[in-house]
């Protein structure tokens, strides 16, 4: 039923076994099909049930992928191999406009805040024993959420976004569980979410967020959380507008049992404002915000807001591994962030002058683009293969958009940190070129403005 791969296991967890081994070795290619459960069950002489388990087994481990009736399969691409590794190479003569790095120019001098961090360290040593989070960074932290709207609770800090969203996960959702998520959206998070054994729901989204219908739709199909990203949305550059949160708070409000995570990971290098979804009734909540884009990604540092349970359980099951995030790395953080070291009027601006150059050139020439706010501008294809090859050839190195797609349409990502507008117009000439200048789009947005769907 497998080609020549032979399945022997009497047992869900030998059978399951099996199939993990057959997949590490290559002998079950990606997207191989799986036999329906009630086949292989009378080849292997065991009960329907056992061969049920095992393919329970497998999902929750993110090996497969079941589709109702379309029966299952192995995942296109295994959880242990991240999309951020779908890498092109970048020739000598080629720029990478792939890696999705904010620009070391508008990164702030880290020297004054590590010395006043270890000055700290050398007065007050921290002890096994002490509080977790650092007093200054919860004052900072607390008194940015309430200026945002967002309601009182308490604050976990935590090593950067994702690190923030899985220990929420793992906390309030079980194995089979589904999480309604963006399409396209952020990589790692859909790499993750198959590691933890949770099924991914995809909802679209235009420029000014997900559709409401599309996450309503998720919602009712079963999916017992959503993560939105607020502003700076990866990799499309979506930012929630007032009018589309207020129409996706309503879709949550009458469902109060759906864990609601939103990801804001782009505070300091945006000037969108921020609509907040929480508080529309969500029971459990957690709105996550990094260092790494303002300040640099090896601060690994994340501070989040949410309901008393969801946060508490968070830094119980913190406190039993990891314990803390260094104190010399928070005062660090703290110390950027009351200094205003990275002035976001300043680094705001630059992100959007460059944006705004590459989806103006390309829009000159007929190309329709998406960057409402961060480091990146998404441009949909007809085929990601050729158009990424024939870039390459032209000097220029994009992200395929299949690391970030589910069942949304082809794209390409494109980094716009370091892009001067000289260079921009030369890029969108080469784009031009290559796809010859295909028409896009556009149609109005929920809040009357021309918001393209993705």
């Amino acid at each position: 039923m497998l080609g020549d791969y032979r399945i022997t296991g009497r047992r869900a967890s030998d059978i399951a076994a099996e199939v993990e081994r057959g997949v590490s070795a290559g002998h079950l290619a990606p997207g191989t099909p799986l036999p329906p459960l009630r086949d292989l069950a009378a080849e292997l002489g065991v009960n329907p049930n056992t061969v049920a388990a095992a393919y329970r087994l497998l999902r929750d481990r993110g090996v497969i992928e079941t589709a109702g009736r379309k029966g299952s399969r192995i995942r296109p691409r295994p959880a242990h191999t991240p999309r951020d590794q779908i890498r092109l190479p970048v020739p000598p003569h080629a720029r990478d406009l792939a890696d999705g790095n904010p620009d070391p120019a508008l990164l702030p001098d880290l020297t004054a805040a590590l010395a006043a961090a270890a000055e700290a360290a050398r007065r007050a040593p921290v002890r096994y024993g002490d509080p977790a989070a650092d007093p200054g960074l919860l004052a900072l932290a607390g008194a940015a959420f309430a200026a945002d709207g967002l309601p009182s609770g308490p604050i976990a800090v935590a090593s950067g976004s994702l690190d923030t969203i899985e220990r929420i996960l793992v906390t309030r959702l079980r194995p089979g569980d589904a999480v309604a998520v963006e399409d396209p959206g952020w990589g790692s998070l859909l790499d993750l979410l198959p590691a933890l054994g949770l099924r991914t729901v995809p909802v679209r989204l235009d420029d000014a967020g997900p559709l409401p219908g599309s996450l309503a739709e998720a919602l009712d199909g079963g999916a017992r959380a959503v993560v939105v990203t607020s502003r700076a949305q990866n990799p499309t550059g979506a930012a929630l507008t007032a009018v589309r949160a207020a129409e996706l708070r309503a879709v949550l409000a009458g469902r109060p049992e759906v864990l609601l995570i939103e990801d804001d990971h782009g505070q300091g290098i945006v000037d969108q404002p921020y609509h907040p979804l929480a508080g529309a009734g969500s029971t459990h909540w957690a709105v996550v915000r990094s260092a790494a884009k303002a300040y640099g990604p090896d601060l690994r540092l994340s501070v989040a807001v949410g309901d008393a349970d969801t946060v508490g359980r968070v830094l119980g099951r913190q406190r039993l591994g990891a314990g803390w995030v260094s104190h010399l790395l928070q005062h660090t953080v703290a110390e950027l962030w009351r200094a205003d070291a990275a002035p976001v009027a300043r680094v705001a601006a630059a992100y959007r002058a460059r944006r705004e150059a590459l989806i103006g050139a390309l829009a000159e020439r007929g190309i329709a683009a998406h960057g409402a706010s961060g480091l990146n501008v998404w441009v949909p294809v007809p085929d990601e293969a050729v158009a990424l090859a024939a870039l390459v050839q032209r000097g220029w190195v994009a992200a395929p958009g299949a690391r970030y797609r589910l069942q949304s349409p082809p794209g390409l990502r494109i980094t716009v940190a370091r892009l001067d507008p000289a260079d921009a117009r030369r890029l969108a000439g080469d784009l031009a070129a290559v796809l010859g200048g295909a028409d896009g789009i556009a149609g109005p947005g929920a809040d009357g403005t021309a918001s393209r769907l993705i």
